[in-house]
């Protein structure tokens, strides 16, 4: 009975994992350029006990012979899912929406003194004081970390501007006061990620590298640089979130069914043994 125990505890301390990652999902369905996770499950070693000695009785049985008493189940892998989430239109110039799936905008961060590199697909873009340059602004997301062109530089514009604009290959121009003259920025580097489930979340929807030398990997293994020209981007517009709030309000019920069968379960067990343990001889 002790067995019946074990096996549905360890699955319920599984399914509380599921149910927290459906739970993030559901939390994070406004947020904009958010990628969804998917956890899913395998069995846990079982021991095969072959009560059956007598093979006579054994004739046209269809499952295999023997009982599996399995010790539950656990959370196999939990992989972040990279599909293209809804384009919305802002009527904003510093929204920026990536059109194809796998891309990523790269960021830097300064943390102790040091640039850190990021990826993310959330294009709601602002102006800052640029830091080296205080005449000149700079492109920023909401959590201030810069955004980087083709050369792994941070982008510079002159104060006196009216208009930003972006091409879909990524260039982004501006038009100076005079309306008349214009001004080459740069270009917004994307990034194709090829193993997204090396991706290490950090925080929001910014995304790191690991150390690939730990690995055995080399930067090509995991990422490349999006040619220029192929026309990823779309400006006034930001990708939504890629969760489906129905198929995760689905997941999250199934989920918590499952953790109602096997609290039953031991509820069972237990009663069980509460029987056996009150036969008196």
């Amino acid at each position: 009975m002790n067995l019946a125990m074990i096996s549905s505890s360890v699955t319920m301390g599984q399914l509380q994992r599921k149910m927290d990652t459906v739970s993030h999902n559901i939390a994070n369905s406004n947020t904009n350029g958010f990628k969804r996770r998917e956890s899913t499950f395998s069995d846990l070693l079982f021991q095969q006990v072959n009560n059956q000695t007598d093979t006579r009785y054994e004739t046209g049985r269809l499952t295999p012979n023997g009982i599996r008493v399995g010790a539950g189940a656990k959370i196999a892998q939990t992989a972040l899912r990279l599909e293209q989430g809804s384009i919305q239109n802002t009527d904003r110039q510093l929204d920026f929406a990536i059109t194809e799936p796998h891309h990523f905008f790269e960021v830097e961060s300064v943390e102790g003194g040091q640039a850190v590199t990021q990826l993310t697909r959330d294009g709601a873009f602002y102006l800052n004081e640029d830091p080296n340059n205080p005449n000149r602004l700079t492109i920023v997301n909401g959590n201030g970390e810069f955004l980087l062109d083709g050369a792994g530089n941070r982008f510079s514009l002159p104060m006196n501007f009216t208009d930003i604009n972006l091409s879909p290959t990524g260039q982004i121009q501006v038009t100076l006061n005079d309306n008349e003259t214009t001004e080459d920025i740069g270009q917004v580097q994307l990034i194709h990620v090829l193993k997204p489930h090396l991706l290490e979340a950090h925080g929001d929807t910014s995304f790191r590298i690991p150390d690939l030398a730990a690995l055995g990997l080399v930067e090509a293994d995991v990422t490349q640089q999006v040619p220029g020209g192929e026309g990823k981007l779309m400006q006034n517009a930001l990708e939504a979130s890629n969760v489906n709030i129905g198929h995760e309000m689905n997941e999250l019920l199934n989920m918590q069914r499952h953790y109602q069968f096997n609290a039953r379960a031991i509820s069972m067990a237990d009663e069980m043994n509460g029987l056996i343990n009150g036969i008196r001889r």
